[in-house]
């Protein structure tokens, strides 16, 4: 496949020379000729100085051909309008951009633009490194302001229905791993043991969420 890099960044860079490596012939764009540097004398793909957004410029990349475009250059703008030129103009199937603004990357998601928002990527990862085991997220949207995680339950919530575990969490059930398969829960849907439950929680709530969810459900009356 040949695939459309625009910025040659340490990102851009590395993205290449691994898009090279897995047999895909690579162009790569950039408006400063010297930071082709970063991708060493092993990388035998297209070089092209320029706009990402310009259409020539594109076009002399093989963009008409390109069966992927990833835009990662340090600009918001620069990547979201190229990655639109691309998807709208030449029709790449597969697109992606690089955005720093949590905000507009929610925004450009919508819009049918996948995004790799770069803070919240990055708060998340360090996030798994840091928190102790079972608060990392497994999903988090790209404003940052709702996670996906594992949840950890006492083993007093066994037999309980799951509409009484989000009343008592403040979050909701998104699926469960039952033996190896994904259950979507119904409102009669109930604890088992040995489930892998995992939640939908706002960003902020998490440490919250998982302390509740470890103590032992309130007996009902």
């Amino acid at each position: 496949m040949h695939v459309v890099v625009m910025g040659c960044g340490r990102v851009g860079a590395s993205l290449a020379k691994s898009l090279e490596r897995l047999g895909n012939q690579v162009a790569v764009i950039d408006k400063d000729g010297q930071a082709f540097r970063r991708l060493g004398n092993d990388f035998h793909g297209q070089q092209v100085v320029g706009n990402g957004f310009d259409r020539q410029v594109l076009v002399a990349a093989g963009v008409e051909r390109a069966g992927a475009l990833a835009a990662v250059s340090s600009g918001d703008n620069s990547n979201i309008i190229t990655a639109r030129v691309a998807r709208e103009t030449f029709g790449v199937q597969h697109v992606v951009a690089r955005i720093y603004d949590p905000k507009r990357a929610a925004v450009y998601e919508r819009l049918g633009i996948p995004t790799v928002a770069t803070v919240p990527w990055a708060t998340d990862r360090f996030l798994r490194m840091l928190v102790p085991e079972g608060s990392a997220t497994a999903w988090r949207d790209p404003s940052g302001t709702v996670a996906v995680l594992p949840l950890p339950v006492h083993e007093g919530w066994v037999g309980r229905p799951i509409a009484e575990l989000q009343e008592a969490t403040g979050c909701r059930v998104a699926f469960i791993m039952r033996f190896g398969t994904g259950v979507l829960p119904q409102p009669s849907s109930v604890v088992q043991a040995d489930d892998e439950i995992y939640v939908a929680a706002l960003s902020g709530t998490i440490t919250e969420v998982t302390a509740a969810a470890a103590q032992a459900p309130e007996e009902s009356h």
